[in-house]
């Protein structure tokens, strides 16, 4: 038996009411201060040699038309598939997420096979939850989860605890359908939300600043021939509001390198169409800054879906490098066509970053392993969240509610489709076509260390392994970056 999808729900918007909300979500947008995620964690020194830097910076609130091209479209590059013009698009639906202030943490556990359960017993029905589903059980599934709704009742307490009612929910979702819900565009509210969120993130974990900084490394490495091509194209598969693209930019502009060119093109899901004008909007400005040249373009994830890498222009003579993270291959139905696809266009380097978890807890084809695994990830991720901020900080919940929460439920969904499929896992796929891992070089090793000795919180590491560059928490690898070469 399949796990039942939703019926479409009625997504009309009552534009009468809440358009004085849409102005004012997008002013907010617009006029936040993003200098530089680098001030808050000090790292923005510049007269410190080898000084690490990155930003996000805003525009005013302009439209595509009054942005000056100057060193930022080479008119030269012919048009791109599937250009997304978000200004035809418009959602004042907000998503309101549960949640209150945590309590002091303490709580850790290395394995959930060791875990003494007293007092966390709700773990056990968890699991069972997730075997009713492995067995199709699905009405006792249901009636479990009622009474986990008993005791979980909001996201609060210990990592634990609150990992397992993110869990809970996300099982929830997936039982009755309403994670794979009709595409609903994004509010500018949940926009402004989305932003605030990840600022908080950046500003007091090392895990994203850690994510973009080794993929940036792994990319001006692979620049660094004297031979290369000055002309680089970055693909992207999870560009997100596009930050880690600032200090890209800023190192290209100071370094020269590629001649001061850049062409990104962004795979992007249909709900993240309002966000690309102001990715676009907030990069293209920030390459006339930086007086560089500099495109972007979008395709539809649907349409790459359909047409791979075909639905992706590429340049002759340009230099091709290729960004993936785990969220591809959620969307994907397999990862040996993607990457047997990815071959024919003969990247220079192939970087993946894996902030998920993905290389620990994808490919074992068993639902409750991969559950569980999941479970301890987050987790982790909770208790060193824990470590970075004071006890009962509201940017906790900011953080849990709009970046972890859909992070975990994506997860558990992706979980339950690859049961016994025996889809191989992304190394395994790698290396069947032929890709070998390149080392990272000794500057990616030190930025990552002076990062963690900036950002001051006491239980990350950074470790290698297998060729990639890991940033560990008591142990536990929390993000993993590799370089990949054909």
């Amino acid at each position: 038996m399949k796990i039942p999808a939703s019926s479409p729900q009625d997504t009309t918007n009552n534009n009468s009411t809440d358009s004085n909300h849409l102005s004012m979500d997008e002013h907010v947008m617009r006029s936040m201060d993003w200098d530089s995620i680098m001030k808050e964690l000090e790292l923005d020194d510049d007269s410190a040699p080898n000084s690490l830097k990155t930003g996000f910076t805003t525009t005013t609130a302009t439209t595509d038309s009054t942005i000056l091209p100057l060193y930022a479209v080479d008119s030269n590059l012919p048009g791109f598939p599937d250009q997304i013009q978000p200004s035809d698009f418009e959602s004042s639906t907000d998503i309101v997420y549960p949640g209150q202030n945590q309590q002091p943490t303490g709580y850790g556990f290395n394995s959930l096979d060791g875990v003494d359960n007293g007092g966390f017993d709700f773990i056990e029905d968890l699991i069972r939850v997730v075997d009713c589903v492995e067995s199709d059980e699905l009405q006792l599934a249901q009636v479990i989860l009622s009474r986990l709704n008993q005791r979980l009742r909001s996201p609060s307490g210990r990592p634990l605890q609150r990992a397992a009612f993110y869990f809970k929910e996300a099982l929830a979702s997936l039982l009755t359908g309403t994670n794979r819900n009709p595409i609903r565009l994004s509010s500018w509210s949940e926009i402004v939300q989305r932003i605030r969120a990840i600022k908080e993130y950046s500003g007091i974990s090392p895990i994203p600043l850690f994510s973009h900084f080794t993929a940036n490394q792994a990319i001006l490495d692979s620049l660094s021939s004297q031979s290369s091509s000055p002309f680089v194209h970055v693909v992207d598969f999870e560009i997100g509001f596009g930050g880690q693209y600032a200090s890209l930019m800023r190192e290209i502009a100071e370094k020269s390198v590629s001649g001061g060119f850049l062409r990104v093109t962004a795979v992007v899901a249909e709900e993240c169409a309002v966000e690309t004008r102001l990715v676009k909007e907030n990069l293209t400005q920030f390459a006339a800054e930086m007086k560089i040249r500099f495109q972007i373009e979008f395709v539809l994830l649907k349409t790459f879906e359909m047409l791979s890498f075909k639905a992706i222009r590429f340049v002759e003579g340009e230099r091709t490098i290729v960004l993936i993270s785990p969220a591809i291959f959620r969307r994907l139905s397999g990862i040996s066509d993607f990457v047997n696809n990815l071959r024919r266009v003969s990247p220079k380097v192939v970087v993946f970053v894996d902030s998920e978890g993905w290389t620990e807890i994808a490919g074992s084809g068993s639902f409750r392993r991969e559950f569980v695994s999941a479970l301890e990830f987050y987790t982790m991720v909770l208790e060193s969240l824990d470590a970075a901020a004071p006890p009962g900080d509201l940017v906790k919940k900011i953080v849990e509610a709009f970046v972890l929460r859909p992070k975990i439920s994506a997860a558990v969904e992706t979980a339950a489709d690859r049961r016994n499929t025996g889809e191989m896992t992304w190394r395994e796929a790698f290396c069947a076509a032929g890709m070998r891992p390149i080392q990272l070089s000794q500057f990616a090793d030190f930025q990552a260390e002076c990062l963690l000795e900036k950002a001051q919180v006491r239980g990350f590491h950074v470790a290698k392994r297998q060729g990639e560059l890991v940033l560990c928490w008591h142990g536990r690898a929390l993000v993993a970056t590799s370089a990949w070469r054909f």
